[in-house]
């Protein structure tokens, strides 16, 4: 594990590894009908405290750091991190985060999607981000280009959530 924890500083918040002391304040954000509407299935909803623990122990076990914690007045508030790609595609990593509710529409998100993918860039040898968006979620949608991504397709009938069909935005972002 990696013994010199990362703190990315940005403008009033930070992005740092999660601790077993996040577990409260996580559960607390992440249990929200309106995030969950907009992530992976994989993200639990209700979220509960026991969710997470069972997170922040994957997390804390990963090195090099990919999960990180949004932390705003000393309290983790959402969560970002990427997915390295595995054999040939072992350049390419995925973006994903969520933010709690009561911080949305502050340009927290896309700061903290351009101060991820400026740290992946110089610390990892990754050399393309990408990210996929619900067709229904516009907002993510800026988040990623106000982060310097560009949409680089739509796949149509891509994905289902909460039962329907739906399309996925694909974003890029190349080293």
């Amino acid at each position: 594990m990696n013994n010199n924890p990362i703190r990315i500083e940005c403008n009033g918040f930070i992005l740092r590894p999660f601790v077993p002391e996040d577990a409260l304040s996580l559960a607390r954000h992440a249990d929200n009908v309106r995030i969950w509407n907009n992530v992976r299935d994989l993200f639990p909803h209700p979220y509960t405290r026991v969710d997470a623990d069972a997170f922040i122990a994957v997390a804390s076990g990963k090195d090099p750091v990919r999960d990180f914690a949004i932390v705003i007045g000393g309290e983790a508030v959402g969560g970002i991190g990427y997915v390295p790609g595995t054999d040939v595609e072992r350049i390419s990593a995925e973006v994903g985060y969520w933010l709690g509710e009561a911080y949305w529409g502050r340009g927290v998100m896309s700061e903290a999607v351009g101060a991820l993918a400026a740290h992946i860039f110089a610390a990892t040898d990754i050399q393309r981000l990408f990210a996929t968006v619900f067709g229904h979620n516009a907002a993510s949608m800026r988040v990623l280009e106000k982060a310097g991504f560009r949409r680089a397709a739509i796949f149509r009938k891509a994905a289902v959530k909460n039962g329907r069909v739906i399309d996925l935005h694909y974003y890029d972002k190349i080293k």
